[in-house]
């Protein structure tokens, strides 16, 4: 089978990758060991992303936001540490009408994902199958499939995730470390409307997440002590919420935890380049960051923003969308933003994730100094919104 492009893995961010680039006119083939979405996802799993503004409008221009049935804005967000009085509180009026971004299940935006296939015939999705061996030459790839097809393209794009078998094949190191935190995660249905309202409160163990999702539900992403996460979790239904109550407090009345509690050990990832011969990486495959401000998913759809802007502006010119010089441009325009996103979530974790009184003290007073100066706080806000730096066309949603 021929191709311009192969991306290896299906998920949120391949099948995004993919989409663009058959919306730009190349035939791009993606290889999933997981089946269609549509086969495996009958009902809610627990898993939900937020999808940032800027986001949005990538996804709005690549025709997969019209298929997502289900998102629930996030109109305001309130950062407290602890028990303190002082606190930071973003109002999505303050930058215009729109909201920071939205909520959705994972299992929507998959659904989304594969509705959004149909309208892309130079795209061939195949699943579940894996890629055996890929072999990468100045002229292009060859991918060897697990049912033993060939599949030849000119630019491979690993989009398999942080243990990405791809980018481990290709010889490219990662800087890792755990935080020994894991992130448990699941739904609670509470008495009293969230009102669009984020919540992230800074506790010892680390960051508690309240994230607003369709009617009185939120979605939590509690930080714990690795050591403690496992008790915390095997507990029965009335201790857990017990334990829950104490960290979430009264302010949304009557709580209960509706289906499945998971639990993710949280550790800090990052590829020491994005490219190699005839290869990128994107998502998770390049970098994997702490959950803290829930900039995962985002930060891979920046990554699939501005391949497929550089895919399709290879494309126009008649030229290799795997040269050097192409890759070379993602490189350069990818990796100080993910830097410094990964820098910054990783300080932000390490500066809350502890009780000691001077630390404490001066994060207090950090947040309600930012909270009196408007200037710096637009600036924040607009990064929660991911609308700011130097911005592909599709975040900015333009078509490619």
């Amino acid at each position: 089978m021929e191709s311009e492009i192969l991306v290896v893995g299906g998920g949120l961010v391949g099948l995004s990758a993919a989409i663009g680039f058959a919306r730009a006119g190349l035939d791009v083939v993606v290889v999933d060991r997981e089946p269609p979405a549509a086969q495996v996802l009958p009902s809610f799993d627990g898993r939900v992303s937020a999808i940032a503004h800027a986001s949005r409008k990538a996804l709005e221009a690549l025709g997969i936001w019209g298929h997502v049935t289900e998102a629930e804005p996030i109109l305001d967000i309130r950062v407290s540490d602890g028990p303190s009085l002082l606190f930071l509180h973003y109002d999505h009026r303050e930058l215009g009408d729109e909201p920071f971004g939205h909520m959705v299940e994972n299992r929507i935006l998959r659904l989304a994902l594969q509705a959004a296939l149909s309208a892309c015939p130079t795209l061939t999705l195949l699943a579940p199958l894996q890629v055996d061996r890929l072999v990468r030459g100045p002229g292009g790839v060859t991918a060897t499939l697990s049912d033993g097809r060939l599949v030849r393209a000119r630019l491979a794009v690993a989009a398999d995730g942080r243990q990405s078998p791809t980018r481990v094949a290709a010889g490219i190191r990662t800087l890792d470390w755990s935080y020994a935190q894991t992130g448990i995660v699941c739904t609670v249905a509470h008495e009293k409307p969230h009102r669009g309202v984020a919540q992230e409160r800074f506790l010892p163990a680390g960051p508690f997440a309240i994230l607003p999702m369709a009617g009185n539900r939120s979605s939590l992403v509690w930080t714990e002590k690795a050591a403690l996460a496992p008790a915390l979790l095997a507990l029965p239904e009335a201790d857990f919420l017990a334990e829950l109550r104490l960290r979430f407090g009264g302010h949304l009345g009557e709580l209960r935890v509706e289906g499945p509690r998971f639990g993710y050990p949280l550790a800090f990832q990052h590829a020491e380049t994005y490219v190699a011969e005839r290869l990128v990486l994107i998502g998770d495959a390049a970098h994997g960051i702490h959950p803290i401000a829930g900039q995962g998913l985002n930060l891979g759809l920046r990554d699939v923003a501005a391949l497929v802007e550089i895919a399709a502006d290879q494309a126009r010119l008649g030229l290799d969308p795997g040269n050097p010089l192409a890759l070379l441009r993602y490189e350069r325009w990818r990796r100080t933003d993910s830097l410094i996103m990964a820098a910054v979530t990783d300080l932000l974790n390490r500066l809350f994730s502890n009780d000691i009184e001077p630390i404490r003290l001066a994060r207090d007073l950090g947040l309600a100094a930012v909270n009196r100066l408007p200037g710096l706080k637009k600036v924040f806000m607009r990064h929660a919104r991911g609308d700011i730096g130097q911005l592909p066309r599709l975040l900015r949603g333009e078509a490619v």
